[in-house]
């Protein structure tokens, strides 16, 4: 008769991969947001958020497979009654963490604010800030050094919010300066930081 120990065990059950939920606002650094989910997406689960103005610089035919791209108009294009999933909300529920890079200097300006007005911003408004959210800033030198810029920084600071701080270089408009988006893969490696080793 087997004992207890040589009976089959069931297989320990897997721990669930990290649950990342990207996000890109108004700036030409959204060019490079495909290469953010698609770094992110090495080593956790992910899905994405786009502003409307995010989409001007999104080639949504060469999105990662396997990550969703969801804009303002899936907001409420499934909510028909009382009862139905909100989706910011959900998102808020799904995500183990938030990213938001590139973080425009109007949406900077927006979440400081407490306005939401968009999908981005509700779930920003929405999050349960014991969960971390992480934002890249992008924009132009002279944008990044107005007065406004460090007190929106410092209000979404109170937040709980991390920076990720831009870099200098030579901007998109030509011109030479902090306020660059850091690269993908360092935003990829410091949001990775969050969750300790892994073998994934």
């Amino acid at each position: 008769m087997a004992t207890q120990d040589q009976l089959p065990q069931p297989a320990a059950s897997q721990p669930r991969r990290p649950r990342v939920l990207a996000a890109a606002s108004g700036s030409v650094a959204a060019i490079k947001f495909e290469s953010l989910c698609r770094g992110l997406a090495e080593w956790a689960d992910v899905r994405a958020v786009a502003t409307g103005a995010a989409l001007h610089f999104i080639d949504r035919a060469s999105f990662p497979s396997g990550v969703a791209l969801l804009t303002d108009d899936d907001e409420w294009s499934t909510w028909r009654r009382v009862g139905d999933e909100v989706l910011h909300i959900e998102l808020r529920k799904w995500a183990d963490a938030m990213v938001i890079a590139p973080l425009s200097a109007n949406t900077l300006a927006k979440i400081a604010g407490g306005l939401c007005d968009n999908l981005l911003t509700c779930v920003v408004r929405a999050w349960d800030y014991s969960k971390p959210v992480y934002v890249a800033p992008a924009m132009n030198t002279f944008m990044w050094d107005n007065p406004f810029t460090r007190r929106h920084l410092d209000a979404v600071g109170e937040l709980g919010m991390s920076l990720i701080p831009p870099v200098t270089k030579r901007l998109a408009c030509g011109d030479y300066g902090n306020g660059a988006m850091a690269e993908p893969f360092e935003i990829c490696r410091i949001v990775r930081l969050f969750f300790g080793p892994q073998d994934l």
